[in-house]
């Protein structure tokens, strides 16, 4: 709640009963003093202040009591050595020495060397920065912008902050070593297609029967352990009713928002009016607008817009590779919040989703360090391809993906609606800048090193990607990053197997080996409708009728079970009215097989070639699409 409804409560406050009358913080007396202030809308920011763990300038900014100048000028008289300008800043900032300068962006602050040689440390509050070291807490504190204090850090050590972002990650959990070796990558993929053509020319039917054999195993595990993921799901109930809530006694957190845009003029002004339409405290609020120093068109879209107080943006400095994770390891030193989430930028979050993440984390056992929210399409009757995006989503992420969760299986994250706990995810160095499903990999690294993630059971409407192109292009990447998040863990079985212990090891087995053949050998799969309609088969030599109709009885019966969990994935209210197109999501998965082919590809030519998706697209009907 914030200052504006305190009045709609209570247009004149008791002011007798607040908790800061006796003894009002120093910045209130210094405003006050100036005129800049007035005395009961000091004590009703203090009461905002009993709820919300936000100092006294990030309230009175964030509901517009004050300008940032005079907070500026009141702290300059509390610091007792002024304010420093920003050209001085930049000229007289020293960051060199033992100081990590991702230490200096996140509390804001920066030493520096007066024309005379004395010491001082710039910062936006007067107050102590305890976690500095103590040698930069004894420096007399001088004030300048928070803004203007990270970006002469970041200007000071630009090489050091772009090459930090690009390999945070530990080494040995991160694909970018395979940069190195594209050669032996290539000669190794040609090794492999040779041995398979030349086993197809001399063995045609054998290798044929092969790829069926492992097609027809991998689509019996893909089944089992969706219906063991839908049995689970069915038992456990709706995924908000299992969450216990905070009490009220607790202050809500800060929580910065990390909003990665490349080319998204399209959907910025919209992506700042359903931004804005969130519920939570803006004074917790930190929303962190990512854009790319090359990206001069969404530079000059967001120079048009009168960002509010609690939404900025911070340019990454190009590098390579040019990826989002790339870029949100950049911003996340940027932050201020103790919890980190991230939207995509077409998303529309239910209003109220950051203050269920925040209580929800607040009496979450310690090793819940992450919270998935379910991702919805909010234009599922654009076309019919989004009509099947939107019934896949529906089923993975309200019924798969919670089934999962509450088997005790690892799981791959979605890219957006996540929320971090921020000390953990620094710990774990971030995301694989090199990674093109950087929250799958994420999803298992957690895991790894013994933390959970629990899906929670607010909603954020999304775009969905309904032509046939870029949607194969979208799923390339996908598929090309479950490729390369199985291959890095894999690298050493046996520390994994160890790590995830037996039930969550051979989970992603089954999870990652499943789904990846069953897109690459569909094909094979759909051999079997020949023998339904009493057409001749390649296994024909090899096999009787009647084994080859019961492998085509096993491939039909899989298909109705999938269809029965679409029908069950869209049967709320909200998805009803697609229920009569789920049998034809067998038309529409033939598109995976494309994609997974284009995969296969890039992994060997490009493996860390971002295939960029496009948004904005269903703004132009929006009397049919409701953002």
């Amino acid at each position: 709640m914030g200052i504006s409804e305190l009045r709609l409560l209570d247009p004149q406050p008791d002011l007798t009963t607040s908790p800061q009358q006796n003894q009002p913080c120093a910045l209130a007396r210094a405003l006050t003093r100036a005129g800049k202030l007035s005395h009961s809308d000091s004590v009703l920011a203090a009461i905002v202040q009993d709820h919300c763990d936000a100092p006294l300038d990030r309230v009175l900014l964030a509901e517009g009591l004050v300008d940032a100048p005079d907070v500026l000028d009141a702290q300059a008289e509390l610091a007792r050595h002024g304010r420093i300008s920003t050209k001085t800043l930049a000229a007289q900032a020293d960051t060199a020495g033992q100081i990590d300068p991702r230490d200096l962006l996140k509390h804001g602050a920066v030493p520096f060397h007066t024309a005379e040689g004395q010491a001082r440390l710039a910062a936006s509050r007067a107050e102590p920065l305890a976690p500095l070291p103590s040698s930069l807490q004894d420096l007399p504190v001088v004030i300048a912008p928070r803004h203007d204090i990270q970006q002469t850090v970041a200007n000071l050590n630009r090489q050091a902050l772009t090459l930090a972002a690009q390999a945070r990650v530990p080494e040995e959990e991160s694909c970018r070593t395979w940069a190195a070796s594209p050669r032996r990558r290539l000669a190794l993929t040609l090794m492999v297609m040779a041995g398979i053509l030349i086993a197809s020319l001399q063995f045609p039917v054998t290798v044929f029967a092969l790829f069926v054999a492992w097609a027809t195993l991998t689509l019996i595990v893909s089944a089992g352990l969706k219906a063991a993921a839908f049995c689970a799901r069915m038992m456990q109930g709706p995924p908000e009713s299992t969450l216990p809530h905070a009490t009220h006694g607790q202050k809500l957190p800060k929580v910065s928002v990390l909003v990665p845009l490349f080319k998204e003029t399209e959907i910025a002004h919209a992506l700042i009016k359903r931004l804005s339409r969130l519920t939570y405290p803006k004074c917790l609020l930190d929303v962190v607008l990512v854009l790319e120093e090359k990206d001069d068109t969404t530079l000059e879209t967001l120079a048009q817009i009168d960002l509010p107080p609690w939404m900025r943006a911070v340019i990454v400095p190009d590098g390579q590779p040019r990826t989002k994770p790339r870029a949100m390891n950049y911003a996340l030193d940027f932050c201020e919040g103790d919890i980190i989430g991230i939207f995509d930028a077409e998303d529309a979050p239910d209003p109220d989703q950051i203050t269920q993440v925040a209580r929800r984390f607040q009496v979450a056992p310690p090793d819940v360090v992450c919270l998935q929210g379910i991702l919805d399409y909010y234009n599922p009757r654009q076309n019919w391809l989004a009509r099947c995006f939107t019934i896949e989503y529906a089923t993975w992420f309200r019924i798969m993906l919670p089934g999962l969760a509450h088997m005790g299986l690892a799981i791959p994250l979605g890219g957006t609606t996540l929320y971090f706990k921020r000390d953990v995810l620094e710990a774990l160095g971030g995301w694989d800048a090199h990674n093109v499903t950087e929250d799958a990999d994420l999803g298992f690294r957690l895991a790894r090193h013994g933390y959970r993630t629990e899906v929670i059971g607010t909603v954020t409407g999304e775009e969905a990607n309904c032509r046939a192109w870029p949607w194969v292009k979208q799923r390339s990447r996908w598929l090309k990053g479950y490729m390369t998040t199985y291959l890095v863990h894999m690298r050493r079985p046996g520390l994994l197997y160890r790590q995830l212990g037996h039930r969550q090891f051979w989970g992603m087995q089954a999870h990652f080996i499943a789904a990846l053949s069953q897109f690459m050998l569909a094909p094979f799969l759909w051999s079997f409708w020949l023998v339904l309609f009493g057409l001749p088969h390649p296994l024909d030599p090899i096999l009787p009728r009647d084994v080859l109709l019961m492998f085509g009885q096993l491939f039909l019966a899989v298909e109705l079970l999938n269809i029965g969990f679409y029908m069950v994935g869209v049967s709320g209210p909200a998805h009803r009215h697609l229920m009569i197109w789920t049998p034809t999501m067998h038309l529409y998965t033939p598109l995976g097989t494309i994609a997974a082919y284009k995969a296969l590809y890039e992994m060997v030519f490009a493996p860390f070639y971002w295939d960029k998706t496009s948004h904005g697209h269903s703004l132009r009907d929006s009397a049919q699409n409701k953002p």
